[in-house]
């Protein structure tokens, strides 16, 4: 097997983090969300309880597959995105699609600092996606849709109507 591969949200800090590392590791930006919904519809099955239909967000493709090329090459998988809301949900993504094979290798760490210290603490205490965060933003993420497409053209509307 080979390396341990890091997954955070941003090139730079993908640069600073693996300054702090050996070579037993490398560092990989996901560019932030890989998921979403789609853009040109609702994108959520009201009928089954406002499950949301996430795709993979345009131009990400190339991101994916370098990082599922890589993981297929790791012995451990870290998903070191920032430690939020919307940080939990591009986890819970970069997770499931390297779901399958690489599922036992994966971990998810979480730092407030990226100093040498912090990021060897947590590669050291690695803990599981928080499904509760990822669930909150999935329901803001639903809640800003539906209001962008249900209820935004009857505001339009009503101040079009009102002048």
């Amino acid at each position: 097997m080979g390396k341990s591969l890091i997954i955070v949200e941003s090139p730079a800090k993908a640069k600073t983090i693996s300054r702090f590392l050996d070579t037993n590791y490398q560092v990989e930006a996901s560019y932030g969300h890989i998921r979403d919904l789609p853009k040109s519809t609702l994108g959520i099955d009201i009928e089954n309880n406002f499950q949301p239909n996430l795709v993979v967000i345009r131009g990400k493709s190339d991101i994916i597959k370098k990082i599922k090329s890589l993981a297929d090459k790791s012995n451990k998988i870290f998903i070191a995105t920032d430690p939020d809301r919307e940080g939990e949900a591009i986890a819970q993504d970069v997770a499931d699609i390297l779901d399958g094979k690489n599922k036992e290798k994966i971990h998810r760490v979480l730092f407030n600092e990226i100093t040498k210290k912090a990021v060897n603490e947590a590669l050291q205490n690695p803990q599981k996606i928080d499904t509760k965060l990822v669930s909150s933003q999935r329901a803001r993420r639903v809640m800003d849709r539906i209001i962008g497409y249900k209820v935004s053209p009857f505001l339009w509307k009503a101040i079009i109507d009102s002048y």
